[in-house]
């Protein structure tokens, strides 16, 4: 395959980025020792926030929502479908792509569907032109039932570009099902990590003085900070068949790809970012470009995690001799190697998009 990779190198602040059921920052344990830990899901989600709110060229339209029935409605409404009977369109086409909520069907509101389920605009578009036309012809047909897939695939993913990314899982609609042509790690800290507390207090100002000194609420909060390895790929083969990108233009799927690249890079997910912003872009960017072979993360560098003062520097020493090491034991071939800071950020992205077809 043809493959795009980014190692990262970032340092965070005091910050908890990334929660589990109880509040605590997210950890696992690596090399014997715990690390602090960002869920692969948790810095998609950041990425296509990032893009979608900052890079307009990004096409990262998708919408993953159990909340699908009112777009659907309001789009067969624009194809001339009266209100109410476009309701009752979007309801059946929801449950067939999704199946209902059957409590939101007995709440007398707008149903939702049971799971979350992605679509692009170009997608619910489609379906409501089709749907729409069919319907004009016969109100009371519902020949569009099995065609509903069909309707989504025909659209493509012109402003689904995350979707072609992230992939889809779609039980109640097999077709629409999806492998993401980008790959994720879980970021791990390159070195021990604990996690620690923060005791808060905070006064009550209508208080009268003279009253007791007590604090009118405390509490505690758990942070860790850490130097975190980050790795994605994209698949450049896989994004640009015909499930996914293929109907884009090659310039437009370059600037998928740029755009996704730096998202990437720039993206910080927006856990408390009101009192503990960790909002700082990363240390150390090493963008490869393959022409063949397969995804090989560097995390292995830090399996002996690294110790001392100064870990930004000694974690890039450790990655740099770890990937320098698998290429000459394997034989692993780079077609393309850039690194920030040595390069600029806008210089990785050119280098490696320069190889999009």
């Amino acid at each position: 395959m043809k493959l795009i990779e980014l190692h990262i190198l970032q340092s965070f602040p005091v910050s908890c980025l990334n929660r589990d059921d109880v509040g605590s920052p997210k950890s696992a344990i690596f090399g014997g020792v715990p690390r602090a830990r960002l869920s692969s899901q948790c810095l998609k989600r950041a990425i296509r926030e990032y893009a979608q709110d900052n890079l307009p060229e990004a096409r990262f339209g998708g919408h993953r929502s159990k909340l699908i029935v009112q777009p659907l409605a309001d789009a067969l409404a624009k194809h001339g479908l009266d209100a109410k009977v476009a309701i009752v369109h979007a309801t059946n086409i929801a449950d067939k792509l999704a199946k209902l909520d059957a409590k939101s069907v007995k709440s007398g509101e707008v149903p939702q569907v049971g799971t979350l389920t992605f679509l692009a605009p170009s997608e619910i578009e489609a379906i409501a032109a089709k749907v729409a036309e069919l319907v004009k012809s016969n109100p009371t047909s519902r020949d569009y039932e099995k065609k509903l897939e069909q309707f989504a695939k025909g659209a493509g993913l012109m402003d689904g570009a995350d979707i072609a990314l992230f992939g889809r899982m779609a039980a109640s609609a097999p077709s629409l099902t999806l492998e993401g042509a980008a790959m994720f790690s879980h970021a791990l800290s390159t070195h021990k990590t604990e996690n620690d507390l923060d005791f808060f207090s905070a006064v009550d100002d209508r208080k009268p003085v003279g009253e007791d000194a007590g604090a009118g609420m405390i509490g505690t909060l758990e942070f860790n900070s850490a130097v975190y390895y980050r790795y994605a790929a994209v698949n450049l083969d896989l994004l640009a068949d015909a499930d996914h990108l293929g109907a884009l233009s090659h310039e437009d799927r370059k600037k998928v790809v740029s755009a996704f690249i730096k998202a990437t890079v720039m993206a910080v997910p927006g856990a408390r970012k009101n009192s503990m912003n960790a909002s700082v872009p990363p240390s150390y960017v090493l963008g490869i470009y393959k022409d063949a072979g397969q995804p090989i993360q560097l995390i292995n560098a830090f399996e002996s995690a690294v110790r001392g003062a100064g870990l930004v520097d000694a974690s890039r020493k450790a990655l740099e001799s770890h990937h320098a090491s698998l290429k000459t034991t394997y034989s692993i071939t780079t077609a393309e190697e850039v690194a920030v800071p040595d390069s600029p950020l806008s210089t990785l992205i050119d280098k490696l998009t320069c190889h999009v077809s």
